[in-house]
């Protein structure tokens, strides 16, 4: 199957992607209005390409820290121009403890796109849903179990108006939507077990002049499992998230090991998971993670049933081998060469269109009416990443019902005035 064959099957499918005529026409003058909240790597990256695929306009930023919000302005002033669109004004530019607030409170942004470290998340969700905005918020939903059950309460607050998504958006990348729908409608008849991986490099350091104890670690909150939920529920997330959606479900006990084996630097965060999830019907998910070193980067997945076999990768073939072979054929699709990783998690080769079309179906929502509302999605799957990562740390198997009763709760341990 090819691009071309594809895009005429998605209506058949039920695929949401949506037709570049479509999400491009929006007058200018109706532009959704976006302010970004967390203008780090990833945030930068995804608001750059909101601007460039969608006809949304980032007119507001917002970051804890002064000189992110200044290299944000730089960036998307850059950005506004290429596209030639007016620069930001002064006066949507907001740092410090409360800018949060003062973004969302502002008349002039339809959209608050949350791309603050995790713990901040629900926090942010909150406000922003209560502010009657659409909300792009990226994963995870949730650090720990009653920030994901908070999250559900307020998935019942959104309005039918507003549209809320999480950035799941490997879900959106076009060949593998494409052999989903075909596991999916039984290529592979019954399901017999998963096997999936997710294995980057260390992140580094972020480092700062005159950063104190507390400034230091929100600047490398990757490495603190309060603010990042641990390589489990941070990163690992995308593929767990993939094997759900393929599968239908979310696991109904894991059992898992791993630890700090090679990292030495600051932070509590493991460097390797090794973890048995259980599905219904007994279907087992094989799942391993390294962050460490400078080695080879590889994520993806592979489904075996009793109809054949099927690999889901980041990089290379996306086909099914068995009695009804398949294969994702395209100009646009991936080499031969191995993955490479990306810190902003703007992908290529699979997932090149990932962002892009997953961008495009948001805006759409909102310029349509057709709202989504992402958030119990999204609590399943950090759910489902909370409960590998309970197991590892417990060294026992943890049920889906034992996870829900849990107190699980991770503190701050800072206030965050003294950036005010």
């Amino acid at each position: 199957m090819d691009r071309r064959q594809f895009m005429k099957t998605t209506a058949a499918c039920g695929l949401l992607l949506v037709k570049p005529s479509t999400a491009f026409s929006y007058q200018a003058n109706s532009a959704v209005r976006l302010g970004l909240l967390g203008c780090g790597n990833r945030g930068t990256a995804v608001a750059s390409s909101f601007s460039f695929s969608t006809t949304a306009q980032v007119v507001a930023l917002a970051d804890l820290f002064p000189d992110k919000l200044a290299l944000g302005r730089a960036h998307f002033e850059e950005v506004n121009t290429k596209l030639f669109r007016s620069p930001i004004d002064s006066k949507m530019l907001f740092h410090g403890p409360q800018a949060f607030e003062q973004l969302i409170a502002s008349p002039d942004v339809d959209l608050i796109q949350i791309s603050t470290p995790p713990f901040f998340h629900v926090q942010h969700l909150e406000a922003a849903v209560a502010g009657g905005k659409h909300v792009y918020c990226e994963k995870p939903v949730g650090v720990d179990i009653v920030q994901a059950k908070k999250a559900l309460e307020i998935g019942k607050r959104v309005k039918s108006t507003q549209s809320v998504d999480v950035g799941f958006q490997c879900r959106s990348a076009i060949p593998l939507a494409a052999i989903a729908e075909k596991i999916k409608a039984g290529a592979l008849g019954k399901m017999g077990s998963v096997r999936g991986q997710y294995n980057s490099l260390a992140s580094e350091e972020k480092v700062h002049p005159g950063a104190g104890p507390d400034e230091y670690r929100l600047r490398n909150w990757l490495w603190y499992r309060a603010l990042s939920g641990d390589i489990l529920v941070e990163q690992n997330i995308h593929i767990i998230d993939l094997c759900n959606w393929i599968l239908g479900a979310h696991p109904i006990k894991a059992t898992a090991s791993g630890g700090r084996n090679i990292l030495t630097h600051a932070g509590d965060c493991w460097d390797n998971y090794q973890v048995d999830f259980t599905y219904p019907n007994d279907v087992h998910f094989a799942f391993s993670s390294t962050q460490y070193g400078n080695g080879a980067f590889s994520a993806g997945l592979a489904f075996f049933g009793e109809k054949g076999s099927a690999t889901v990768p980041y990089a290379g073939p996306v086909e099914i081998v068995g009695s009804e072979p398949w294969a994702w054929k395209d100009s646009e699709a991936p080499s031969a060469a191995p993955a490479k990783f990306a810190a902003d998690g703007s992908f290529e080769d699979n997932l090149a269109s990932a962002d892009r079309e997953k961008e495009r179906s948001f805006i759409d929502s909102i310029t349509t009416g057709e709202s989504h509302n992402q958030i119990a999605s999204g609590v399943e799957t950090a759910l489902s990443c909370m409960l590998g990562r309970m197991a590892g740390y417990t060294r026992r198997e943890v049920t889906w019902d034992q996870l829900l009763v849990h107190g699980e709760t991770y503190k701050l341990g800072m206030d965050l005035q003294q950036f005010a």
